[in-house]
């Protein structure tokens, strides 16, 4: 299915879903509420900010949810920007795929596409004003190139450290192909990936030598909305989603650049997602700008004040020009 096109018939929105203002740090009235996938999943959408300047579509990261957003929606609200996410299929409120919530899972990674149509319908719907600009993280960033490349209406994008290629060992990646492609017949798909587990990085990792972020307080942070809200949370990835996430690596990776103007950043201690595939992407990219982070990690939106804030400034400049 085209993955920005929005869906025939009836609305996206089926009502009002739980929001934890209380660990969000978001602006006042945020709210949440219930959308519909063509498929059928229940997604759990939130507005954030509401500002007249425009809509600010942000995609979220594997593993996350919209509370975590909050403070980059103050951010953005200041900017007079809207802000709408959401959490997709198998992570945070929305549904779970399997009878073990605990493991990331995807049937097929273009189901994702379905998410971000009925994001999209949601935008129209609730009036989110245009033009509407694209900021995703990490998984968000495998899924908002995606949503580009088939067409997503938007003035611009702006990636934080995209998954556009995965950090593992070289010798791991055919193997891990290997058991993603066999699991699947064998009924085995949902199954956790080696080396990973239920246990939830943020509680199981101590802060020192983290991959997240340099700011403690950040990463406490973190941890106190899942240890309060333990339904958010989400374990290891499937053997299914390691499959699925390896073959459209290799798909987008085989694709030209689309036509929006991008900024995308990425840390100098990056460790989940390849700094190397992000760059050679880039290189690719008419008109794009890289904007490599000496100091950073994985969550440029929830770094130190300072190296959050260069990239935070970036990424409202480049909204504003476009």
């Amino acid at each position: 299915m085209s993955g920005p096109a929005r869906p025939a018939g009836g609305g996206a929105i089926l009502g009002p879903a739980p929001f934890h203002a209380e660990v969000a740090d978001a602006p006042g009235g945020a709210a949440a509420f219930w959308i519909e996938a063509a498929d059928g999943i229940r997604l759990r959408a939130a507005r954030l900010a509401d500002g007249p300047r425009g809509t600010v579509l942000l995609f979220p990261g594997r593993t996350e949810y919209v509370e975590k957003y909050g403070p980059m929606a103050s951010t953005l609200a200041a900017a007079g920007l809207s802000v709408l996410t959401v959490d997709w299929r198998g992570q945070g409120l929305s549904a779970r795929l399997l009878t073990d919530g605990e493991v990331g899972h995807v049937v097929a990674f273009p189901d994702y596409q379905r998410d971000v149509a009925a994001l999209l319908r949601a935008a129209d719907e609730t009036g989110l004003p245009e033009p509407r600009h694209l900021l995703a993280h990490s998984m968000g960033g495998a899924i908002g190139l995606r949503a580009l490349m088939e067409g997503l209406p938007v003035a611009s994008a702006s990636f934080s450290a995209p998954m556009w290629g995965i950090v593992m060992a070289a010798g791991l990646r055919p193997v891990a192909r290997t058991l993603g492609w066999a699991s699947r017949p064998l009924g085995l798909g949902g199954r956790y990936a080696p080396g990973t587990g239920r246990a939830r990085y943020v509680d199981a990792a101590p802060f020192e030598g983290n991959l997240l972020t340099g700011d403690r307080e950040a990463y406490d942070w973190m941890r106190r909305q899942v240890v309060r809200h333990p339904a958010l949370a989400l374990g290891g990835p499937s053997l299914q989603w390691l499959h699925e996430a390896l073959a459209e690596e290799v798909a987008l990776a085989r694709q030209a650049s689309p036509p929006v103007p991008c900024l995308c950043g990425v840390g100098s201690l990056e460790g989940i997602v390849s700094a190397s595939v992000i760059r050679d992407r880039m290189a690719r990219w008419p008109g794009g700008r890289l904007m490599e982070i000496e100091g950073a990690r994985h969550e440029l939106m929830m770094e130190t004040a300072e190296l959050r804030g260069r990239y935070v400034e970036a990424v409202t400049a480049h909204i504003e020009a476009s």
